[in-house]
């Protein structure tokens, strides 16, 4: 039966969490973006209509498996204009089907606001639809109030669309035989006739269909994966002898690293946790070392958060070049010793690629080769200039902190998300100048976004104002990027995730963007430039 839609209707479904935990966590803050949209529409005359109810049982209306996305979107007239509005991390495969056959227009729609990764699982949602080239609108707001928001609103209900300003980011020209240039053309020849191979841990991590990028597309610039279970990962955790563990720790306490410890194990960080972390890093070497990898990315959180601490604090010290020694199964090697490892968080193959490239710049180039992947959580406005909060579950290699480890201090993962706990590498970003990226699928094949910023030092009252807006025991960097406004940044950005690495002063940074961009235009990836960004220096 054809269902059809009412007029100057538009149906509304939320797309949630995989997590009960979560998802009743984040209902009110999810309530309160729908009264927004619904407030939005009621003022251009157009009702919105809920594809789904509240579920008594549980007490939310987030869309919570693929199953219950199929059921539905079967209520949904195909062409009906449909709205997916976001206010928590959402795993878009709850939706994917449905979205990929309706045939109406598509609004994705979050709250500009911190206190949940609303616009983490925004742009992660954008970023699918843009891999399976799925015309769509987006915006965002923070409380509806905005005459932006309201005028984008009315140009979706009357036309289908909204137009966002794009006009920072250009294509990469044709670039002569600089030095940079040239280096970059090089380590991209290496690439392809050595190759490359990337572990993953299981795939599609918390929904990220955006996240997974097909062999046929990897394998032409060099790179191949080996698939392995995270059930090898837990099964090796459980042959590290508790002393090779507990050296681990001690390493991490003379090089100046804290923990914040309790003895309540539901809510508290525990030696017991922080044991079993340090045996998943050790473990994670060992098996890369089997494999002969370049790069290794844990799911974790779709699997081993039931079995384990979080992978977090063992995926910082994989990226950071000074770590705790691992040897090799028969003692004869330290594993890559004075080297990263590079760490994928969440198995997201989009920033492997990234992860992989940039180790290889900056190595090249005799820079800190530490790199890490942030969720583009939120942002604010700070003296004049509008600063992002980058922050991540804990992955950042402690290198990105001012003192290294003695800046390092490891906070208890949050129950909702992390029910087994460990710890997070918490601390603040140092300042200091950036290249930034993001690899996606657009059309087809693979791109790259790149543009410059700088991690700027907020006031200390400012620092613990954004943490405690967000998740105080992540690690936090407060980024200011180079000639992009935050609507610009949004509109364009294909992933929830954004890659950073350090140089050490402008002129290096952006030599070291030109390294990369050459790198990727050489393996066939299309280079968009995004901002200022200085070419030829």
């Amino acid at each position: 039966m054809t269902l059809s839609t009412p007029e100057r209707t538009a149906y509304l479904v939320a797309s949630g969490d995989l997590r009960e935990s979560a998802n009743v966590a984040g209902w009110p803050t999810q309530v309160e973006l729908e009264r927004v949209v619904t407030d939005a529409l009621a003022a251009q005359g157009w009702r919105v209509v809920r594809a789904n109810d509240v579920d008594p049982e549980t007490g939310h209306g987030f869309i919570s498996s693929q199953r219950m996305g199929l059921r539905v979107f079967g209520n949904i007239p195909a062409d009906a204009p449909l709205i997916v509005a976001e206010a928590v991390w959402q795993y878009s495969h709850h939706v994917l089907a449905g979205l990929r056959t309706h045939e109406g227009p598509i609004l994705t729609v979050a709250n500009f606001a911190g206190a949940w990764p609303g616009l983490v699982g925004l742009l992660g949602l954008n970023a699918g639809l843009t891999k399976m080239n799925k015309p769509y609108s987006t915006i965002w707001t923070v409380d509806g109030s905005d005459t932006w928001f309201q005028d984008g609103i009315r140009s979706w209900l009357k036309t289908g669309t909204i137009a966002h300003d794009t006009s920072h980011v250009r294509d990469l020209p044709e670039l002569p035989a600089t030095p940079a240039a040239e280096l970059g053309r090089t380590l991209a020849e290496r690439l392809l006739k050595d190759k490359a191979i990337i572990g993953v841990f299981d795939e599609g991590c918390m929904g990220m269909y955006n996240a997974i990028i097909d062999d046929e597309l990897l394998n032409p610039i060099g790179i191949y994966k080996e698939r392995l279970s995270q059930s090898a990962l837990w099964a090796e955790m459980q042959r590290v002898p508790d002393a090779e563990a507990d050296a681990v720790g001690r390493w991490l306490t003379e090089a100046g690293m804290t923990f914040r410890l309790g003895t309540d194990e539901a809510t508290e960080l525990t030696e017991n946790q922080l044991r079993w972390q340090y045996k998943m890093y050790i473990a994670a070497l060992r098996i890369s070392d089997d494999f002969g990898l370049d790069a290794v990315g844990i799911q974790y959180q779709q699997g081993l958060k039931d079995l384990a601490p979080a992978s977090d604090l063992p995926e910082g010290l994989l990226n950071n070049a000074l770590r705790p020694p691992v040897t090799s199964r028969d003692g004869s090697r330290v594993l890559w010793e004075g080297r990263p490892l590079p760490h994928f968080n969440e198995v997201d193959e989009g920033a492997a690629v990234d992860a992989l490239v940039t180790n290889r710049v900056w190595t090249a180039l005799d820079l800190d080769p530490a790199t890490t992947l942030h969720d583009v959580r939120w942002g604010d406005e700070y003296d004049g200039e509008f600063v992002w909060v980058y922050e991540i579950s804990g992955s950042v290699p402690p290198s990105h902190f001012p003192n290294g480890y003695v800046d390092a201090e490891g906070w208890r993962q949050g129950n909702v998300f992390f029910p087994a706990g460990g710890a997070t590498i918490n601390g603040v970003s140092k300042p200091g100048e950036l290249v930034w990226s993001r690899v996606y699928i657009a059309e087809g094949s693979l791109h790259v976004d790149i543009g410059r910023a700088s991690v700027v030092e907020l006031s200390e009252e400012e620092t613990r104002r954004r943490k405690e807006a967000t998740n105080p025991e992540w690690p936090i960097a407060h980024v200011v990027l180079h000639g992009v406004d935050r609507d610009q940044f949004m509109a364009r950005h294909k992933a929830n995730h954004v890659q950073i690495a350090y140089a050490p002063d402008a002129a290096t940074a952006d030599q070291a963007l030109e390294v990369k961009a050459a790198l990727f235009a050489r393996l066939g990836v299309a280079v968009h430039l995004c901002g200022d960004v200085k070419l030829g220096g």
